[in-house]
């Protein structure tokens, strides 16, 4: 009987609830279900592409299919396209080229974020359709039963 704690259960309840009860143990348990409740949540990352303006149409083609894996892997993406020098004057490439991405993606993106220019980088973030969410999270519960 020595082990155990008087703890208050409900302090805010009239009048206050109090219990005898092993304090480690309880400390113990909640843990353990916070760790569960933060394991079992999916954690949205926010993966980043960066382009050049002149970007060559390989490394364009290369840069889209990393684009599409994080889209399809339900990540968030942030295309940025970095100006150096004087070509921060032309950011009308930069913007046709973010244009371009989203024209090529259109079936499987949303656009959370528009194309706006953020000191000497143009950005935009994606997110994935309904569909594609819809579809991820199938995949996950049956790769949980």
């Amino acid at each position: 009987m020595s082990d155990l704690d008087l703890v208050e259960v409900a302090p805010n309840a009239d009048p206050p609830v109090a219990r005898l009860l092993d304090y480690g143990k309880l400390r113990y348990l909640s843990s353990k279900k916070e760790r569960e409740t933060r394991k079992s949540q999916k954690s949205n990352e926010l993966k980043e592409v960066r382009f050049r303006p002149n970007i060559g149409v390989h490394d364009f083609d290369a840069k889209l299919r990393k684009v599409r894996q994080f889209i399809g892997n339900g990540d968030k993406v942030k295309l940025t396209v970095r100006f150096r020098g004087r070509e921060a004057v032309h950011n009308d490439l930069g913007l046709s080229l973010l244009k371009r991405v989203a024209e090529e993606l259109k079936d499987d993106i949303r656009l959370e974020q528009q194309p706006s220019m953020e000191g000497r980088a143009m950005s935009m973030v994606l997110i994935p359709s309904p569909a594609i969410t819809a579809r991820n999270e199938r995949k996950e519960a049956v790769a949980t039963e």
